[in-house]
């Protein structure tokens, strides 16, 4: 069925983001801004105890940054470039850390000439470049979390490493006369699964315990990164929830030992913000006896929407349009077979839709911007407004 509008926005907000978005060409993504902010103060009420760290990653956009600056928040950074945006609008190198561990010896020199003091890392390697680079630099170690089942988006074989390398290497921080700060993880983006926090709070705890005993270091971070969900097609629990478990879970293996705690959230905060809006370009059957039409639009994997690759993020899309409803292909414009939002999901949408209807992808506000090509087929970077 078609999503309806009160699942996902307030009829105010979303009239204010459809009334400027149809002045516009398409595609093209609104971002409220006011929603930012309210995500914002949700989540820094749910979680009063916890540094917030932005994903700037998650949109890298100059009104969001100045936003969250404003409002107190923390950044997490993935490049030399995020970070020279970040710092020109004001932000001081206290409220940034590095949270990539795959980065040159060079870039870490120069967020280190910069101020900043906090870095990530999961190998030897990486380790040793931070300590020529970052003399004395505070280091959290990434270690693997079990999520990937139960996360729409999952991040967890490309970034971490085992328990016992973790510690290893927060040794190896030690001797190298860098920081030993703490542990972090993350368990999966859009993580329906609250119990995976559990898991990986727990493996944080043992790793706490084995070198305060064994070796005398104290860890006093853990950065539990993102993970918490956006309102998609298929609903989730409300965030309230999730920080009301996450804290049981920390109080039960904490307790009054309770660490600094790091969130860095991306998705949760930005994406119920935006709305991109889309264009339909054509209507077609593959045979006369085809069952279901691909409804062709101008924006696609390449222009935004490539976390619908293996159709793992199902936003809701909303047509003015009424009526029956048939299940169809969803395609974007470009001369590529793999520009394909949904096909093995036949998205429901009316059967009255028409070449140039304007088709509202809710949820949008992140991953789209920063990942829309730059050129492919000539076709420019997904525009933006932030109102």
């Amino acid at each position: 069925m078609i999503p309806a509008i009160s699942d996902y926005y307030d009829t105010e907000t979303f009239d204010r983001i459809k009334a400027f978005a149809d002045t516009q060409e398409t595609p093209c993504l609104v971002v409220d801004t006011a929603t930012v902010g309210d995500q914002y103060d949700e989540l820094t009420g749910v979680f009063p105890y916890a540094r917030i760290f932005y994903a700037v990653k998650a949109n890298p956009a100059p009104e969001i940054i100045s936003l969250l600056r404003d409002r107190g928040s923390n950044f997490d950074i993935a490049s030399i470039y995020e970070l020279d945006r970040v710092l020109e609008l004001g932000v001081s190198p206290e409220r940034i850390s590095y949270g990539n561990t795959i980065k040159k010896s060079r870039d870490i020199r120069y967020f280190y000439e910069k101020g900043v003091r906090d870095f990530a890392t999961d190998s030897e390697a990486d380790l040793r470049n931070i300590a020529q680079a970052a003399p004395g630099a505070r280091i959290y170690v990434r270690i693997l979390s079990e999520g990937s089942a139960t996360a729409d988006w999952p991040l967890s074989r490309k970034f971490g490493c085992q328990t016992d390398m973790a510690m290893d290497l927060i040794m190896m921080a030690r001797d190298l006369g860098l920081d030993p700060y703490g542990i972090s993880f993350h368990v999966g983006s859009q993580q329906r699964d609250i119990g995976t926090w559990d898991a990986a709070i727990a493996k944080v705890k043992v790793i706490f315990e084995r070198l305060q005993e064994e070796e005398g270091i104290k860890l006093r971070m853990i950065n539990m990164g993102g993970g918490f969900p956006a309102h998609y097609l298929s609903r989730t629990n409300d965030l309230a929830t999730y920080a009301g478990e996450i804290t049981r879970f920390l109080e039960e293996d904490f307790g009054d030992d309770m660490p600094e705690i790091i969130l860095e959230p991306g998705r949760s905060l930005i994406a119920n913000a935006g709305v991109l809006v889309s264009e339909v370009v054509l209507i077609s059957r593959k045979s006369r006896t085809g069952l279901h039409r691909w409804v062709y639009i101008d924006v696609g994997k390449f222009s935004g929407l490539i976390e619908t690759l293996g159709e793992a993020i199902k936003f809701p899309v909303y047509s003015d349009r009424k009526g029956e409803l048939e299940g169809v292909v969803l395609a974007g414009p470009t001369c590529d077979s793999a520009d394909i939002m949904y096909e093995d999901f036949k998205y429901p949408l009316p059967l009255n839709l028409a070449i140039g209807d304007r088709l509202y992808w809710f949820s949008t506000g992140a991953y789209t911007t920063s990942y829309s090509a730059i050129e492919f087929n000539g076709f420019p970077p997904l525009k933006t407004y932030h109102i």
